[in-house]
């Protein structure tokens, strides 16, 4: 079964026409051209990633985002005709995984989508469930690679498909210094861009939900130089 995406955008062009490239992909495409209709669409369909514009009347792409983000945690890719950082900080705080202004190249977007899903559902749960070199535990932190999953104290900690790679990624090395670009192409698995704020973000939102509950700060900041994970 193709992986269905759900687009949401007031511009019925556009939503078309982003369409026609998934669907030339062998997506499936499910459209929602505005933020109550989207929530719908994603109560009733499996949906594996959902494209949303900000700029919406009524219900915007951030109150979309934020609803979606209080019980799901499907990979978000969100689009802004607003090119400035601040805007894309706000996205990304909001939940977003990734942030693509308007207009866009379609292989961009292409490709974008493509390292989204792949990064949310590439690993196959049942194929690693059981394998012991998958969990790593730090005094009642557990993050299994095999099922894309994190604990704290045995309760579960939602984490996107970015948080969780960028945190596997640090406490497979615990005490190494990671710097954003490192960080960047091994998670995003593409070239660095020049501004860092999206890793400075999403680091940000990992380190609110590890640390709400246990208080415990997993996440350093190495200033000048990077992040690292330390027990």
């Amino acid at each position: 079964m193709n992986d269905t995406i759900l687009i949401v955008d007031d511009d019925r062009a556009i939503a078309g026409l982003i369409e026609i490239y998934l669907v030339n992909e062998g997506y499936e495409v499910v459209k929602a051209f505005d933020g109550a209709e989207a929530l719908e669409r994603l109560a009733r369909k499996d949906i594996r990633l959902v494209i949303l514009d900000v700029m919406m009347p009524g219900l915007d792409g951030l109150e979309v985002c934020r609803q979606i983000r209080a019980d799901q945690t499907v990979p978000i890719l969100m689009l802004s005709a607003k090119a400035e950082d601040m805007d894309k900080i706000m996205g990304l705080m909001t939940g977003a995984d990734d942030y693509l202004t308007k207009p866009f190249n379609p292989l961009e977007l292409l490709a974008r989508v493509r390292s989204l899903i792949r990064r949310a559902y590439g690993l196959n749960p049942k194929a690693n469930r059981g394998r012991g070199a998958d969990i790593m535990t730090f005094d009642g932190l557990e993050i299994d690679k095999g099922t894309h999953s994190v604990t704290m104290d045995g309760k579960p900690v939602h984490l996107t498909s970015i948080e969780f790679g960028i945190l596997h990624m640090l406490a497979s090395q615990p005490g190494r210094v990671f710097s954003a670009e490192a960080i960047y192409e091994r998670v995003w698995n593409e070239p660095y861009s020049p501004t860092f704020t999206t890793v400075m973000v999403h680091i940000s939102k990992l380190r609110d939900k590890l640390e709400k509950d246990s208080g415990q700060k997993w996440i350093h900041t190495v200033w000048g130089v990077g992040y690292k994970f330390d027990r």
